[in-house]
């Protein structure tokens, strides 16, 4: 008998299966539908983030829809909302959460944070000030974490 967080999740994944959103793919882990790998793939116009491959797990809780996934990048990041351990700073993870959310949209939301990062709430303030002071450092400095992400974790 499945819990109603695994229905939902299984039920998620099979819409990605069908309707991936670009850029984006990830499924349960080892046959374990409460623990996800996830690939977000650096959007694809002009931005320092373009052909990054970058690899995040999500940890899901029996709460789930009500309780927000753990969300982490494995992939090293520089990211004026990320830490260095890879969590992310998003509101939809964290106070703005609502069941109505589903991983289709955390996915798509972190995709669109990567190249539009939110200053008013750094986590990491050297991104964040490279961010806003000096753009062009930045930039190359996410070049560098986009090069990373093509060698095998």
């Amino acid at each position: 008998m499945s819990t109603l967080a695994e229905r939902r999740l299984m039920k998620e994944f099979k819409l990605l299966q069908r309707d991936p959103p670009a850029g984006i793919s990830g499924g349960p882990q080892d046959n374990n539908i409460m623990l996800w790998n996830a690939v977000i793939f650096g959007p694809d116009d002009d931005t320092p983030w373009y052909g990054g491959t970058f690899k995040l797990t999500l940890q899901f809780t029996e709460d789930y829809p009500h309780k927000a996934p753990t969300v982490q990048f494995v992939s090293r990041m520089f990211h004026p909302n990320i830490y260095a351990d890879g969590s992310i700073c998003l509101d939809i993870l964290q106070e703005l959460w609502s069941p109505v959310y589903s991983v289709y949209g955390i996915l798509t939301s972190i995709q669109s944070l990567l190249c539009d990062p939110n200053p008013k709430s750094p986590v990491n303030s050297e991104a964040a000030r490279m961010f806003r002071e000096n753009k062009r450092e930045y930039d190359r400095r996410v070049r560098e974490i986009v090069e990373q992400s093509w060698i095998a974790d």
